[in-house]
């Protein structure tokens, strides 16, 4: 399976395109040593945000990103026209540096586009049409991570906590203010639509005009690793003391969808 589905009763889903590792033989034969790292990993997302909230619905891609992106537009159009980033099958790490030894060919990602991007979407917008039936209304929380310090990507050390509404298109003004007080006056430094401002995910689903409200949350890895290198272990004291705020975040964003 591609993707995996635990459906709870509340109005809020969380989903996770990129903590994924899994990759088929056939695309690990084409992948180089650089690839085979699976470096631009959101490491241990999942256990980061479970149990935050009961009844929660989640959706995690199984897969991981360098076989096809799941929070980008399968029609492979840029999320950030002029900047460095990151494609629909991504030719490069993060750094810049290419994974493949074997560049995958456009037959591959119209294959990859059937067989995992569009049953993980089908999947997401199921539940989100599921909750919203049941309560009128759904919140959805793309959950994130990246590496702290990506000069590829950005300049500087990224906040801790980086929030993306598309300046404010994917969700109710309610529902971003509510995010960022949750943050406001606490030990993380963060950004509301800085260099990340929201992926496809958060852009295709956030219509709060019809009752679905999204948010992207990114969070730098330094915030819950031990390491940002390999192995990517996840750090229990670092975790424990930011899962609190993540808690807070969603219980807001929560009140103020309703």
């Amino acid at each position: 399976m591609t993707y995996s589905v635990k459906r709870g009763s509340s109005p809020l889903i969380l989903c996770f395109p990129h903590g994924g590792t899994l990759v088929a033989d056939a695309v690990t034969a084409k992948l180089n040593e650089n690839g085979l790292i699976l470096a631009d990993t959101d490491w241990h997302i999942a256990k980061l945000y479970d149990g935050l909230m009961q009844d929660v619905t989640t959706v995690e891609a199984t897969f991981h990103r360098y076989v096809i992106d799941a929070n980008r537009d399968p029609s492979g159009a840029s999320l950030y026209p002029g900047q460095n980033t990151t494609g629909l099958i991504p030719l490069h790490d993060f750094d810049g540096q290419p994974i493949w030894q074997q560049v995958p060919s456009e037959e591959d990602q119209k294959d990859r586009v059937l067989s995992y991007h569009k049953p993980y979407h089908r999947a997401l917008n199921e539940e989100i049409e599921r909750v919203k039936s049941k309560h009128g209304y759904a919140l959805l929380i793309d959950c994130h991570s990246i590496r702290s310090e990506i000069p590829f990507l950005f300049q500087g050390v990224l906040p801790a906590i980086n929030i993306g509404t598309d300046n404010g298109k994917t969700c109710d003004p309610a529902v971003e203010t509510a995010v960022m007080e949750a943050i406001k006056g606490g030990p993380y430094t963060n950004v509301l639509n800085g260099r990340f401002r929201g992926g496809w995910t958060t852009r295709h689903y956030g219509q709060p005009v019809d009752h679905v409200h999204a948010v992207q949350i990114e969070i730098a890895q330094h915030a819950y690793l031990t390491e940002e290198t390999v192995p990517f272990r996840y750090d229990d004291k670092k975790a424990d003391e930011l899962r609190p705020i993540l808690a807070s975040i969603l219980l807001s964003a929560l009140a103020a969808a309703q």
